[in-house]
């Protein structure tokens, strides 16, 4: 079975490192590099080659570095299984928040969707390539007040209906740029961001990264309205005689409030608390509790949401025990890298090691994690997502080909944002808030 060639591979490999000798308190390197990282990118790697089997992959990286952080180098908090078990304990609140967060948005986004409004849209749209550029913004827009996937989802069954399937790939590739552009400034928008959030950075941190998203709109997005427009024109009368459900549209606005409200407050009034307790997540499930007597959600999502949650939560478990001081130093050309190591690797991951290390401007490093995966089709979960409705965009090669234009895009877009907005490295978050107001270190 490939699942078991999977874990057979991945065991191999750490069957290989493992009996490497300890050297001193740095632990094993192999060519200069500490084997943590060599375990990482094996488990990262395996994630984007095997795309049917990432939980899979996910939980065998997972154990393997874990049994070889335990057995060699330790932990920040402690040696051996008592180390394991403090770092965990160390970490559960953000893994817990991220949890609740991931299973919430899943039913938000259904909601959003069962409201109607996804499919009464397209009678607003213009004709011509004007109609294919402005869905695509509304897939923007919609992005930053729901998940990234959820966005990308509904961007692409719209584009469905209006352009009677016949969806050109860069058109595709467009679709999960603007989901993951309009995600990239928000909080709530993507799950990087969500993450930087949960640890402590303020929601205006990154909002700059839209300076940049909006930039790489213009790029990408004429372009592909335009490679659509000549493929398939759009038909407006798709959105004829759709109505929508206003409760439903009220309680994801409910939910949303929930946890932005528990958030600010927990942060500015209870920064103590927040690292004891999981109250975002808990904020979001109780606003969706409470909402049960107008609609019920749609519960049937929860075990698919439940495996893709405790997949992410895997790798950000492994990306916790990375030894992050032998990361290069964090700056707007590292941030700049990011975003093309994000088009193949996952950003949840790196994300998680960035916040870890401290030390970026976190609007730039949004961006360029956030925008970053839309290069290759299973670069960001919204990609991958989005090619379970259009297999024929799962072609790395017609990818590149046809949506080119989101690289370029990317590209503008930072160096846009460093020209207007500039690179502004923070205090490391965590400690800034920990601090007496008088103690903590301006911002540079």
């Amino acid at each position: 079975m490939p699942s078991r060639r999977i874990g057979a591979a991945l065991g191999l490999l750490a069957a290989l490192l493992l009996p490497l000798p300890a050297w001193a308190a740095e632990g094993p390197a192999v060519f200069g590099i500490p084997v943590d990282f060599i375990l990482f990118a094996a488990t990262l790697l395996g994630v984007a080659l095997f795309h049917h089997h990432t939980l899979r992959v996910a939980l065998t990286g997972l154990a393997a570095i874990s049994l070889y952080k335990i057995g060699y180098t330790g932990f920040d908090e402690g040696a051996g299984v008592q180390g394991w078990l403090a770092h965990l304990e160390h970490e559960w609140v953000v893994l817990s928040n991220l949890l609740g967060l991931l299973l919430g948005f899943a039913l938000l986004a259904r909601h959003f969707e069962d409201s109607g409004v996804p499919h009464a849209l397209p009678r607003y749209l213009p004709g011509d390539w004007k109609g294919a550029f402005v869905l695509l913004a509304m897939v923007f827009l919609m992005s930053a007040f729901l998940d990234n996937i959820a966005a990308a989802l509904i961007g692409g069954t719209m584009a469905a209906h209006v352009f009677r399937r016949r969806v050109h790939i860069g058109y595709l590739a467009a679709i999960v740029a603007a989901s993951n552009a309009g995600g990239s400034g928000s909080v709530v928008g993507d799950t990087t961001t969500t993450m930087m959030w949960i640890d402590g950075v303020s929601p205006l941190d990154v909002t700059p990264a839209y300076v940049a998203a909006v930039a790489a709109l213009a790029v990408f997005g004429l372009i592909a309205a335009r490679q659509q427009q000549a493929y398939q024109p759009i038909q407006r009368e798709a959105g004829a005689g759709a109505r929508v459900d206003w409760a439903r549209l009220g309680i994801v606005a409910w939910i949303l409030l929930a946890a932005i409200a528990t958030n600010v407050t927990v942060n500015t009034r209870f920064p103590e608390a927040a690292d004891a307790f999981p109250f975002l997540g808990a904020a979001v499930w109780v606003a969706i509790l409470l909402a049960l007597p107008l609609r019920r959600p749609e519960w049937s999502l929860l075990p698919d949401a439940a495996r893709g949650s405790v997949f992410l939560l895997s790798l950000v478990m492994c990306a916790s025990m990375m030894p992050v001081e032998e990361l290069p130093a964090a700056s707007w050309e590292t941030a700049f890298g990011l975003g093309f190591v994000s088009a193949v690797f996952d950003n949840i991951p790196l994300t998680a090691l960035a916040l870890a290390q401290g030390g970026y401007d976190w609007g730039v490093l949004a961006y360029a994690v956030g925008f970053g995966g839309s290069m290759i089709w299973f670069g960001s979960s919204a990609g991958v997502a989005l090619s379970n409705l259009f297999p024929e965009a799962r072609s790395v090669g017609a990818w590149i080909r046809s949506g080119w234009h989101v690289a370029l895009g990317y590209v503008i877009g930072f160096f846009v944002m460093l020209a207007l907005v500039g690179w502004h490295p923070q205090t490391p978050h965590k400690a800034a808030r920990a601090a007496p107001p008088a103690a903590a270190a301006p911002a540079r």
